[in-house]
């Protein structure tokens, strides 16, 4: 998932483990949609610092920049909020299959797409400061 500090979100979703495959796809995704370098924001998931990933940023650093979190810190995630609200939203789905969870899923982040304020909101609570961000 990609959010912005202007309240934009951008979800990429796997059937798979995360590998860096997954994470350079993801990357080229929201890099052709947001438009504009991006500043990346990430937790140290192994797929983020693999070899793979390392070496695709650095050979498109006109691109990306990348700033890591400390190992465990979900205060400082927006995102992890931006889960948190979908997953309570499903809390009580049945779905019965994984295209089924798929659809829920996007369903949800489709909804939380269209509340902006709350993803600026999530940014503020983390504490992020964004310059020239409202």
């Amino acid at each position: 998932m990609a959010i912005t500090p202007d309240g934009r979100l951008y979800a990429r979703h796997f059937r798979t483990s995360i590998s860096s495959r997954c994470v350079i796809q993801a990357l080229r995704f929201f890099r052709r949609k947001i438009g504009t370098p991006l500043l990346v924001v990430w937790d140290r998931l192994n797929a983020h610092r693999s070899p793979a990933t390392t070496d695709f940023i650095a050979s498109h650093a006109q691109d990306y920049a990348v700033a890591y979190l400390p190992a465990y810190a979900p205060e400082l995630k927006p995102e992890e909020q931006c889960n948190a609200l979908v997953k309570r939203a499903m809390a009580n789905a049945l779905p019965g299959s994984v295209d089924d969870l798929h659809r829920l899923a996007r369903r949800e982040f489709g909804r939380l797409k269209r509340h902006p304020e709350m993803i600026v909101r999530f940014f503020r609570h983390a504490g992020l400061s964004v310059t020239g961000i409202p």
